[in-house]
Order: structure tokens, then C-alpha cells, then sequence
């Protein structure tokens, strides 16, 4: 398609959940838009996730506009089953995802509308631009002195796929979201040893669910309450539901669990890490200052010498090369305007958040609402 101009009433940008989630919803209202996808299929990011993953949001709440995830998958969908379902939702609505297209840059254009160029030199002009390429786009691998003079391995959790390879090795992972600590415990179940799990903050650990309940209703019931109200009452949950870890090497959290949301941090859902931890599988560390050689200078000073440090340090949006100078983006590179609201006007950003109540809750919600506010 080189230097060709393609004329489109909707483009969007990404063909994971959000992006199959707005075509979807707006196919729903009879608009058809076109998905552009830098990868080889939809779902790229969800089939390069780690083996074991399930989501940590049911499946009644995971589904996307118009077409619910199949009772057959279970109540918490594995990584692969997610993968078939996006295939299915894309089938279901006949959605036109044009794959291997990078999306090098988006220009207003003059009376309106927008101009999406791509890396061949196409151009793909629409009144409507749906920007959703992605939480996890770019990968971030901090820096930290000595690091090049490191004689072991450094991989990031974006290269992990399950614990196979790491078997008879030590391993040090660095990070304590919710992949992080998964991936310590796969490690520690199958074969790696020692595995240390270190910590810069100390995680809020939630029960994924209590008597039948899952966590994640109690994050759509609370996230419109006053943060300091949520961060008390759950201090008190965790007092009296997470065992004190601290004799293991994990004091308990001091940050609050909804503030730290607020700031980015969502809780680690207990799928194991508790049980690794008190079976000693997992040993919790305080967070690497340094490297020296083969060893790893803790920041309270202690040395280890792993095989592998695996880096869970997570994603950035990708965003600010793209849109930077077209919308606010905030210190973590969101854009400031989200929840199915226009950024600009015939720009929008959706799966940008990750909320307590679930990411695919918050996209299939969100979705609905850029729909209906392009077909309106």
C-alpha cells in the first residue's frame, strides 16, 4: 500500500480487546471501521502473555459488547480460551482488521477529521480515530549500575513463557504486580531454585475470592467511594483475611490499596503467592540497587548471585511519540480524557485505565459509549 490514500469513516488503531471492542460495539449500530494492527492477528499481546495466565476478572464480567465469553471457558478464563474468544468476536462481527499495518503517526486534517499514516506510507483518512493500541504497547527495562557488566541473564517477563527453561537455575524476579508474583510462583512450583521475588513497595495482596465471591465485585462496589474510606476498609480486610508474611521476608503493606490504585498499582490477586511464600518456594527480597559482576547488590545491602534476573517491571502506552503533541497525556503517558469521552474532537482512547472493577469491564462500558457518541 505504498503512498496509497485510503478514505475510511472509522479507523482504529489495535486489534486486542479495545480495539475489537469498539468495532464491535459500533457494528452493533450499523458503522463498520476499520482496524489497523501492527501485528500478525488480533489478540497479539494476549497470545504473547505467559502459559499459565488466567484472567483475574470472571468471565461474566470479561465479556465484550454483544457477545458474552462461553460458559464452557470456566469462571476464570484461561490466557489461551481469551485468545479464541477475540478470534470469535472478530468472526462473530465480521470485523475488517487489516494486520501487519504499524501505525507511525496521526495529523488533524484541515476542516476535520483525521490523517493515520503507517510505515509503508499509506494514509488512511477518517472523520473518526479510536486510538487503542495497547496498556502493555512498550516494553520499560530499567537501568541499573553495573548492569552491562552482568554475567548472568537478564530477560524480561515479556520473554516468559513458562518455567521450562529456568528449571535447576536461580532465579531473582524483580516486581511485584500481579505478574510478577505469578511468574515467581510458576517458577518455584517447576524447578527454579532459589527464586526471589524483590519488592520496591510492598504489594496490597487480596483474596482473588471469598466465600464465592469474587474480588473484583467488591472493586465495582467501592470504586466511587472516598479513597481514604476504601484504603481503611481494606487495611482491615487484609488484617483479618492475608497472613502476616513479614517472618517470610514480606511486611505487610502500609500504602493504601485504593490510593495506590489511583496511582497505578492494582492489587496482587492470591492465586498461590501466599502459600509459595509460607512453603518458602518464593522468597521475598527488598529491590536490587545494583549490579556487581555476578552478583546482585540488594538496597539493604545484601549480595545474591542468580542465574536469571527476570525483569516484571511492566509496559508503557507507546503514546507520547504518537499523540503527544496532539492531546494531554499524564506523567505515565495515559491520555487525560478517557472514559468513552473525545480527547480532541473525532479522537478517542480506549484501554488506557486499569481499574479495581476489571480492564475488559471498564473497555466493554467505554466501548458502548464511543459507539454511540460517533454514530449519534
Amino acid at each position: 500500500m505504498n503512498g496509497e490514500r485510503v478514505d475510511q469513516d472509522v479507523i482504529v488503531i489495535g486489534a486486542g480487546p479495545a480495539g475489537l471492542a469498539v468495532a464491535g460495539a459500533l457494528a452493533m449500530r450499523g458503522r463498520r471501521a476499520v482496524v489497523l494492527e501492527r501485528s500478525a492477528d488480533v489478540g497479539s499481546s494476549w497470545r504473547g502473555h505467559y502459559d499459565r495466565l488466567r484472567l483475574h476478572t470472571t468471565r461474566r464480567l470479561s465479556g465484550l459488547p454483544g457477545l458474552p465469553i462461553p460458559r464452557s471457558y470456566g469462571r476464570w478464563v484461561a490466557r489461551a480460551d481469551l485468545v479464541r474468544y477475540l478470534e470469535s468476536y472478530r468472526a462473530h462481527f465480521d470485523i475488517d482488521v487489516r494486520t501487519g499495518v504499524e501505525v507511525t503517526g496521526i495529523a488533524p486534517v484541515v476542516g476535520g477529521g483525521w490523517m493515520v499514516r503507517d510505515a509503508s506510507g499509506a494514509e488512511w483518512q477518517a472523520a473518526n480515530v479510536v486510538v487503542a493500541a495497547g496498556y502493555n504497547h512498550t516494553r520499560t527495562l530499567p537501568s541499573w549500575p553495573g548492569q552491562d557488566g552482568f554475567t548472568g541473564s537478564i530477560v524480561h517477563a515479556g520473554d516468559y513463557r513458562n518455567p521450562g527453561p529456568y528449571a535447576d537455575r536461580s532465579v531473582l524476579v524483580v516486581g511485584t504486580g500481579n505478574t510478577g508474583c505469578e511468574i515467581a510462583q510458576d517458577l518455584g512450583a517447576n524447578g527454579a531454585a532459589p527464586v526471589w521475588l524483590a519488592y520496591r513497595t510492598v504489594p496490597n495482596i487480596v483474596r482473588r475470592e471469598k466465600a464465592g465471591i469474587p474480588a473484583q465485585w467488591t472493586g465495582i462496589a467501592v470504586r466511587h467511594l472516598p479513597p481514604r474510606l476504601v484504603d481503611r476498609v481494606g487495611a482491615l480486610m487484609a488484617r483479618s483475611e492475608i497472613p502476616d508474611l513479614t517472618a517470610y521476608g514480606l511486611p505487610r503493606a502500609t500504602a493504601g490499596l485504593y490510593s495506590r490504585v489511583l496511582d497505578g498499582a492494582i492489587p496482587v490477586q492470591d492465586v498461590g503467592i501466599i502459600d509459595a511464600i509460607r512453603a518458602r518456594r518464593v522468597l521475598p527480597v527488598p529491590t536490587l540497587e545494583r549490579f556487581d559482576g555476578a552478583d546482585v547488590v540488594l538496597v539493604d545491602g545484601r549480595r545474591l548471585t542468580p542465574d536469571v534476573v527476570l525483569v516484571a517491571t511492566g509496559f508503557t502506552t507507546g503514546l507520547a511519540s504518537l499523540v503527544g503533541d496532539l492531546v494531554a497525556l499524564d506523567a505515565r503517558g495515559r491520555p487525560r480524557v478517557l472514559g468513552g469521552k473525545p480527547a480532541a474532537p473525532g479522537m478517542y482512547f480506549l484501554g488506557y485505565t486499569n481499574p479495581i472493577s476489571g480492564m475488559l469491564r471498564e473497555i466493554a462500558i467505554d466501548a458502548r459509549k464511543i459507539a454511540k457518541a460517533i454514530a449519534g
